[in-house]
């Protein structure tokens, strides 16, 4: 009976024996490396490499093992069993692929601790099966404890291995848990193979020759292992660098195909994803294939510049891809790489950008500037053509009572009505506010945009029925053709804008058509608004006074100021034409307040008991520095505060009733006596009375002409006076003529007056020189 550990050292090849060791060394390193490299892989990718890390560890233990068992060269002959053999290869692999799929991609202490134990339990099944394979005249015995050992010490040193690798970086990753893997090994091998025993039994074994016939084994083992070895650490590089290499390719946002010869050898993931078809159905096939021109031509590849193009049989007109090409060196042969980005995305939100700056937000109609370019672009091409100005009625009126909201919606349905009786050729635009313009394209007679003017007003009377609803609005529409009423754009705009204005002032929701008479009217009306703003610093403006009467005495208690405009040319132009021009264009703020500001001065100088009133226009609340024009005019003037006396109307309330009674509020805590003016008429409320303290409601003089003769008139001029005393507001009667008129007036209780009857308007009364035309403020 002889030692096994003795043979080792004095009948073994040491050569061999550090061939086994070698191996054993390359075999981790490898097996360490395939392992780093699965952690850098997807999940699928991960369970390959695991097969091949498995795969090169068993086959390296195994070798180990079987070189270390050919290294003998004792006198007892030495065969070994082929099927044991193979079985403990097939052992060490399944041992060793179940160590490394519990070990996992991240692991942790518990993983490295089972991996350990699965892994140390494979060397060693690995290594009796082999031993079991011998074939030799003798009988193998062991000693159980030192196996045991031997046991837990591997294990210790690869759980030491799986914690390293699991917690360092870099080379140390490998090297460290290879050392601690050898040593695992080593120490379960020879551990073993002290505790092993051979007890010579010539009954055993057979006929069996020296091992002469085994030396081609030792370097057959050893290049199979090495090759694996090589073959396993050069597919982790090579697999690493096609992986890195396609991920980049599929990383990149652009879409990539490599063709030779005018077919597609090789596509990315996004090309694939793009064409929405697999890798296997591009390659092989021609650009033009999938590709057509942006015109819708055969496609072609660009050289060395970018072209537009389409996919082919696609039905969205932005899926726009730009395709580059790039001449490279692939696979040992010059290629052609097609860079295909794709441009939907941009061409959508260029569109969209490109919509919205020629578009209205809310309505979605042309704005002005798209009108103009379409304007200027009819007219080039010489063709007739209308152009209709649209006005809506009322809906100031509408958006001021029910909100910008109710008007928005408002517009959003005028809007849809204009598209639908225009024609898609024609253009609807809304250029601000409530106006629209519509050029009606190729028509053949005037005729044509009269019928579209009557389809327009037709439509709105059904969709807008004022009785049904409160918000309906109505339209008014002034047309001009090209080229008969304007050659130029601007011409043909301000004629249709003359045509509108004749349409509004002919009743409203009505169509206009210019001509020559209404283009002169125009001019007049242009003119007469040029002459209007410059009135105040030409001296053209004047104020004259009527005096307001106590009616049962004709005592005068106060002047009402009223304006007059001497115009060089057309002479006294009438308060009743000039005032509503004035507010249209907005002059009337500065000329009103002109006229506080001189009627003030005027009345400092009057007696101590006696007014004056100025009238205020419902433009001048809609500039908020009102009270601030008041004040000053005060101030400067030195004027008592209770002598002055603002005459508004309820107009005033429709536009902004919280800022307009904001306004009179802070009116009236100066001092200033607030009067409602034209009572009886418009949009005279009694919620307003209620809203606002007035000092006197003034009747209008429409009542006062008619009570003589009209027993509805004296009836409501009786009530008005009698709300007034409910109110404790005094009444003042406008328009009194006649001594009639005054005495029914004094019979129903009205206790002031004012009209012809009691004096016309003058200049100051308490100045004895000419009154003297005032110039700019």
């Amino acid at each position: 009976m002889f030692s096994v550990l003795e043979c080792v050292v004095y009948q073994h090849d040491l050569r061999i024996v550090l061939l086994a060791a070698l191996v054993c060394i390359l075999g981790n390193i490898c097996l360490f490396a395939v392992l780093n490299r699965s952690t850098h892989c997807i999940e699928v990718r991960r369970r390959h490499w695991l097969v091949v890390a498995a795969t090169a560890e068993g086959i390296g233990v195994w070798a180990t093992h079987f070189v270390a068992m050919l290294a003998y060269r004792g006198a007892m002959p030495i065969q070994f069993d082929m099927g044991l053999t193979l079985l403990s290869v097939a052992i060490a692999i399944g041992f060793f692929w179940c160590s490394f799929r519990l070990l996992g991609k991240t692991p942790d202490s518990r993983r490295c601790a089972a991996a350990a134990a699965i892994a140390a339990t494979g060397v060693a099944a690995m290594h009796f099966t082999g031993m079991a394979s011998i074939i030799a005249p003798a009988r193998v015995t062991y000693d159980l404890a030192p196996i045991v050992a031997s046991l837990g010490l591997a294990g210790l040193c690869f759980f030491a291995a799986f914690l390293f690798f699991a917690r360092m970086s870099g080379w140390t990753r490998i090297a460290i848990p290879a050392t601690f893997a050898v040593l695992a090994i080593v120490i379960l091998h020879f551990t073993a193979m002290s505790a092993t025993t051979l007890v010579p039994d010539p009954t055993r074994g057979g006929a069996l020759t020296e091992a002469a016939g085994r030396g081609w084994l030792v370097p057959a083992i050893v290049f199979a292992n090495l090759a694996l070895v090589t073959l396993a650490l050069t597919g982790s590089l090579v697999d690493r660098w096609l992986t890195d290499a396609n991920g980049l390719a599929d990383a990149t946002l652009e879409a990539l195909a490599i063709t030779h010869d005018g077919r597609i050898v090789e596509v990315n993931a996004r090309l694939c994803s793009l064409l929405g078809v697999s890798n296997g159905a591009i390659v092989g096939s021609m650009p033009s294939d999938w590709f057509v021109a942006a015109d819708g031509s055969a496609f072609a590849t660009p050289e060395g510049h970018s072209t537009e193009a389409r996919i082919r049989g696609s039905g969205d007109e932005d899926h726009i891809l730009e395709i580059a090409t790039q001449t490279i060196e692939y696979r040992g042969r010059s290629c052609q790489v097609l860079a295909i980005r794709d441009l939907s995305d941009r061409k959508r939100a260029q569109r969209a950008i490109e919509h919205l700056a020629s578009h209205d937000a809310l309505t979605d109609l042309s704005n002005r500037t798209h009108f103009a370019r379409a304007l200027d672009a009819a007219i080039d091409a010489k063709k007739p053509f209308a152009l209709l100005a649209l006005d809506l009625d009322r809906f100031k009126a509408v958006n001021d009572v029910f909100g910008h909201g109710a008007g928005d919606e408002i517009l959003c349905r005028i809007a849809d009505i204009l598209r639908a009786a225009a024609r898609a050729d024609d253009i609807v635009a809304r250029i601000g506010g409530d106006e629209f313009l519509i050029i009606q394209t190729a028509i053949s007679e005037p005729d044509d945009a009269r019928r579209l003017a009557a389809r327009i007003l037709e439509t709105l009377a059904i969709e807008m029925d004022v009785a049904r609803d409160p918000m309906a609005v109505g339209v008014s529409i002034g047309v001009a053709l090209f080229p008969q009423d304007g050659a130029d754009a601007e011409t043909l705009q301000r004629n249709a804008d003359t045509a509108l204005y004749r349409a509004k002032n002919n009743g409203r929701g009505h169509a206009a058509y210019f001509d020559q008479e209404m283009d002169e009217l125009a001019q007049e009306r242009r003119a007469l608004e040029h002459d209007l703003r410059h009135a105040i610093a030409r001296n053209q403006l004047r104020i004259v006074y009527q005096p307001l009467v106590a009616t049962a005495f004709a005592s005068i208690v106060g002047y009402e100021a009223l304006l007059r405009w001497d115009h060089p040319e057309r002479g006294e132009v009438a308060p009743d034409y000039f005032i509503p021009v004035a507010e249209e264009i907005g002059a009337i703020v500065p000329i009103g307040e002109w006229v506080l500001r001189e009627a003030c001065k005027a009345a400092a100088d009057w007696p101590k008991n006696v007014s004056v009133a100025v009238n205020v226009s419902t433009i001048q609340f809609q500039v908020p520095n009102l009270p601030a024009v008041v004040r000053d005019a005060l101030s400067q003037s030195g004027l008592e505060a209770h002598r002055l006396e603002l005459e508004i109307t309820e107009t005033a309330f429709l536009r902004n009733r919280h800022s307009a009674l904001k306004a009179l509020h802070e009116i009236r805590a100066l001092g200033v006596r607030i009067a409602m003016d034209d009572f009886g008429t418009g949009y005279s409320s009694l919620s307003n009375l209620k809203a606002f303290p007035f000092d006197k409601i003034k009747i209008d003089k429409s009542f006062v002409a008619s009570i003589p003769d009209d027993e509805a008139a004296r009836s409501i001029v009786r009530a008005i006076v009698g709300l007034g005393r409910s109110f404790n507001m005094p009444i003042v009667a406008e328009g009194v003529e006649t001594e009639e008129q005054r005495q029914m007036l004094l019979d129903e209780g009205c206790p002031q007056a004012q009209g012809f009857y009691f004096g016309r308007p003058a200049g100051d009364p308490f100045r004895k020189e000419p009154p003297t035309r005032l110039a700019e403020q």
